[in-house]
């Protein structure tokens, strides 16, 4: 865009969000329906090769979240910092040719029938690496190619593009999956080559201007130490990292399809894109209309709102009762996503874009795939249905005791630099230098 070029109105107008839409896009639905199908084929391996009850079965779907996670927990700082340190566009490309390495790996493992919970594990720690490298950078590339001003509607039409793919991708992969085993594996292949593809014909990307002369190590902590030193940033991260932590209902998913509601892989890819589809549909009007006001309490009804529509699902036995729970669940995540990802994006500079994101980035793995692995020792020892109501009633409680231990969230009123602001009625009569 030249210096006479007319300030663009809307980020689909730039050619380079348009390319970053698309790859979020294809890579999520391409991700999500494998993810779908390797959960099923967990399960389904566990109890007809192995032999496994359903308690124990529904463990390994636990060991399958904490094997995606390790690789999070250990290079997340690595991840961080290179987003920071390197061209942002080949830290995309390098996680979806990762991913493509693993979408052709399990379609042959399929087609052969020569899947094993060994080579299942090993492939969703794969994932997990890829996932660790490709979060940070891409999180980072929105605000380098949109301005300021237009940057709440981008992130919420990123969100789009990641939620609508989250509601298509286990559908499809369901579907899929009953038509032929080892098709959303192939499929999903094309679908990374594309996004891989795209995130290549962006532009190049500035250097974000990250000091040469510190050690790596150092720089790798600074990420971390902001976040911790950021009040009102803290509170949202770890709020939604043990409200989900606790609620990850998603992870039992293939036991409800199979031992519960009785509805098969095409139940369950339905049930996988629910949640989704109120992501998507709250993204959309947040496109629209973004949260101005009050966005610390709306944040903090949300995360109970999540909370209890686990709980509610925990214990229903209605196919549409479930899929309505899940689609209120996903609505109410969303707007915690919204807001912490506004926060993240227009209260962090951009030499520390790519480290910052990989310290939410990890938080919110935890939850997911951490999660996942509480299920599965939750219901190895309460049961199904009392591991997922279990989680969505602590949900709430971890939203009433961050409510006291976090005043700063409800005192936000906008997106304004909340923490800053903190600090500064803490400091009436001292100016707070800039950070250095």
């Amino acid at each position: 865009m030249t210096p006479s070029s007319p300030e663009p109105t809307s980020p689909v107008a730039i050619p380079d969000f348009r390319l970053l839409w698309v790859a979020r896009f294809a890579a999520v639905m391409a991700t999500t329906s494998m993810v779908v199908v390797i959960g099923w084929q967990v399960y389904d391996v566990a109890r007809s090769a192995y032999g496994m009850s359903r308690s124990h079965a529904a463990f390994q779907l636990g060991l399958l979240g904490l094997f995606q996670f390790l690789p999070l927990f250990v290079l997340t700082p690595v991840a961080g910092w290179a987003a920071d340190r390197f061209d942002r566009r080949f830290m995309a490309a390098f996680s979806y040719s990762t991913d493509i390495v693993v979408a052709l790996s399990l379609g042959i493992a399929t087609q052969t029938h020569s899947l094993s919970l060994p080579l299942l594990f090993g492939l969703a720690a794969l994932h997990g690496t890829a996932r660790v490298f490709s979060g940070p950078a891409l999180s980072a590339m929105v605000p380098n190619v949109v301005p300021p001003s237009l940057l709440p509607k981008a992130i919420a039409l990123a969100s789009i593009a990641m939620q609508a793919a989250s509601m298509l991708g286990p559908a499809a992969g369901g579907l899929l999956y009953a038509a032929h085993p080892a098709l959303p594996y192939w499929i999903g292949s094309g679908l990374l080559a594309l996004s891989m593809t795209c995130v290549l014909l962006i532009r190049p990307i500035r250097a974000s201007g990250m000091r040469r002369d510190i050690h790596p190590v150092r720089q790798m902590a600074e990420g971390l130490g902001y976040v911790w030193n950021e009040r009102f940033l803290l509170g949202c991260i770890t709020l939604d990292l043990f409200a989900v932590l606790l609620a990850g209902a998603t992870a039992l998913l293939p036991v409800y399809a199979r031992d519960i509601l009785h509805v098969g892989p095409e139940g369950l890819g339905q049930m996988r894109a629910a949640p989704a589809v109120g992501a998507a549909i709250v993204a959309l009007w947040l496109s629209f209309r973004p949260l101005e006001r009050n966005v610390g309490v709306k944040m903090m009804w949300a995360v109970a709102v999540f909370g209890a529509a686990t709980a509610v699902f925990g214990v229903s036995r209605s196919f549409l009762l479930s899929l309505a729970m899940l689609v209120l669940l996903g609505a109410a995540d969303m707007v915690s996503v919204f807001v912490r990802n506004t926060l993240v994006q227009l209260n962090t500079p951009d030499d520390m874009r790519g480290r910052v994101s990989s310290v939410s980035g990890l938080t919110i793995s935890a939850s997911n795939e951490l999660g996942e692995m509480q299920s599965g020792v939750a219901a190895a020892i309460l049961g199904a249905t009392g591991a997922v109501v279990f989680g969505g009633v602590g949900a709430i409680v971890v939203t009433a005791i961050w409510a006291v231990i976090f005043p700063e969230l409800a005192r936000a009123r906008t997106f304004a630099p909340q923490f800053r602001q903190t600090s500064a009625t803490e400091h009436e009569t001292t100016e707070k230098e800039p950070a250095q």
